[in-house]
């Protein structure tokens, strides 16, 4: 490829609304431009990575014993019906009708089509197991698109799909796919974790995540350096941070803390350790023709509520709201900021976290604006909680579930998820087949998917540097650019540059040649902006002394290497690339 035949548009400064890395750095790069919020064109280095990352995933995929097939992108409404999930998606599923007056939506996701395909094609549990697979564009009507092609309306998508004839060969599909997934973001040279995780609005009994370590990263990770224990923060089970429930030490009492409607507030104007708090949560349960059940939620002061554990709580499991101040008035004597489960106005169900319930001497609200209590404690001031269970998100420093040491978080992105189904769909749609004894059973499904073009954002945030994009080799736009010096007036640099070239892409090697006749200054910028692993400049100066420059972009400085020398060096800098 020579960059005279190629379109390459850089810009020097990134557009206002790229507010992160790879967003700013796809655009400058000319990688994508934008045609609406969430909707790019992806220009051509950016679709050469893109290209490169679905080459890898294909050949996993179907080293793995997948097949690949192609769904539609417009999905008709009656299979999104047939699953529940057609009022359950929300918002983000765009529905729309064609002439007729038909519903169709843009898919999302595809496991209704591809349980329809199976509920059709699969007879015998003899055609099992199988797993399809496809890479196609999804849309979801973010509220808010942002972060380029990191949130983004419309992206790329690997979703598979598993079908077996029972739990066990499931679970046997669902570990292929695993070590697949393993293999698959090895090879794009990314540094990841494989997390346990909540299934989400997928639904299903196991899944794992795949993020990628990056500090922009909206997920946090929870993991053990000393183990191979890692989980999103979504679903890692904090412990109870207190052995035994101490006994009485002060007398509970009220206490006037004006103004002071948070935890760190009360902790602060009553000199007392914000771990002493406790913190009220209002939410609310409705049933069709009933008033709204209210229920506390108790966490100690410093830690944070989790909305997937509390949405896994018996009786808010089937959905839940925050209670409005109207409610809140109703139950409790006042408004929020000072709220507590001691002397509530009217009954509500009263759930401590593990932790709250172990605690003695502690501080809530008094039900009075104003005012709090100090020194409460079970049993004398009140009595035990209806339900006591996990609420909060772990903490650095609590133990890890498997005892082995304690737990760390870090930032990753979420590149890829796999899931262990059921029935959950199969069930929905009737996809059945017949056993061994002619009698028709469920099919066992998992779902697998990996996020192309946001894999590609990811990498960005995990490799770049204030000159621009450092890429991994596998998914490099090119692996490497020979920079050409005076091309338009020496001979020599001409030959010595197609030289190089010709040799490099016999040897298989993704080169591209820049022959624009740019100044050295200008070449060099954008192609440390556009990032390929190694550049190779050939000027007539190094040529007289039988030399050119080899640099890896993770290089500071540039190395003088002989002519002859130049190809077996480059391809030692590609190979630690």
């Amino acid at each position: 490829m020579r960059a005279s035949a190629y379109h390459i548009s850089t810009l020097k400064e990134a557009p206002n609304d790229a507010e992160i890395a790879s967003h700013q750095l796809m655009m400058r790069a000319g990688m994508i431009r934008k045609l609406a919020g969430g909707i790019y064109n992806y220009m051509p280095l950016g679709l050469r990575v893109i290209r490169k990352v679905e080459h890898i995933i294909r050949q996993e995929m179907d080293a793995a014993g997948a097949l690949e097939l192609l769904m539609p992108v417009v999905q008709p409404a009656e299979l999104w019906m047939e699953s529940g999930r057609w009022e359950q998606y929300g918002p983000e599923l765009l529905r729309m009708k064609d002439r007729h007056g038909r519903d169709f939506v843009l898919q999302p996701t595809s496991e209704e089509v591809i349980t329809d395909i199976a509920r059709n094609e699969i007879q015998s549990w003899r055609h099992l197991p199988v797993n399809f697979y496809h890479i196609q564009t999804k849309f979801r009507d973010e509220r808010r698109p942002r972060f380029g092609v990191m949130r983004g309306r419309e992206f790329t998508m690997k979703d598979a799909y598993s079908f077996d004839r029972d739990v066990a060969s499931a679970q046997k599909s669902y570990q292929v796919m695993f070590d697949a997934y393993m293999r698959i973001f090895a090879r794009l040279g990314l540094t990841f974790r494989a997390v346990a995780a909540d299934t989400g609005s997928i639904g299903g009994s196991q899944s794992h995540e795949f993020q990628v370590i990056a500090d922009i990263g909206e997920d946090l990770i929870v993991y053990d350096p000393k183990s191979d224990y890692a989980a999103n923060i979504e679903l890692a089970p904090a412990p109870c941070l207190l052995a035994e429930r101490a006994a009485p030490g002060a007398p509970m009492q009220s206490v006037a803390t004006p103004e002071a409607t948070k935890c760190e507030l009360v902790a602060d104007m009553l000199k007392l350790p914000l771990s002493q708090t406790v913190k009220s949560i209002v939410l609310a349960t409705e049933q069709e023709g009933k008033p709204a059940t209210l229920w506390l939620l108790l966490i100690r002061g410093d830690h944070e509520l989790n909305e997937i554990k509390v949405g896994k709580v018996a009786g808010l499991d089937k959905g839940f709201r925050f209670a409005t101040e109207a409610e809140i008035v109703e139950h409790f004597g006042c408004k929020p900021g000072y709220l507590g489960p001691v002397a509530t106005t009217r009954p509500v169900h009263i759930v401590a976290d593990l932790t709250v319930a172990n605690m003695h001497d502690f501080v809530c609200g008094a039900n009075q604006e104003g005012a709090h209590l100090t020194g409460v404690n079970w049993v004398r001031d009140l009595p035990e909680p209806s339900l006591v269970t996990d609420l909060r998100n772990v903490v650095e420093g609590d133990r890890a579930p498997d005892g082995s040491g304690t737990l760390a978080i870090q930032r990753g992105i979420e590149v890829g998820h796999v899931f262990y189904l059921g029935t959950k769909y199969s069930q929905a749609l009737k996809a059945t087949f017949l056993d061994e004894n002619g009698k028709p059973a469920l099919m066992e499904m998992g779902c697998y998917g990996i996020g192309v073009t946001r894999i590609v954002g990811a990498a960005i945030e995990q490799n770049h540097d204030a000159k621009g994009i450092v890429w991994p080799r596998a998914i490099a736009p090119f692996e490497v650019a020979i920079c050409a010096v005076g091309w338009g007036k020496s001979e020599a640099v001409r030959q010595a540059s197609e030289t190089l070239y010709l040799d490099l892409k016999n040897r298989g090697i993704d080169v591209i040649l820049d022959d624009r006749d740019q100044r050295p200054g200008i070449m060099f910028a954008e192609w440390e902006l556009i990032g390929p692993p190694v550049r190779i400049t050939v000027g007539e100066r190094g040529l007289n002394d039988g030399v050119v420059e080899l640099l890896g972009r993770k290089q500071t400085e540039a190395a003088r290497v002989p002519i002859a020398d130049c190809i077996a060096q480059t391809l030692a800098l590609l190979e630690s690339a």
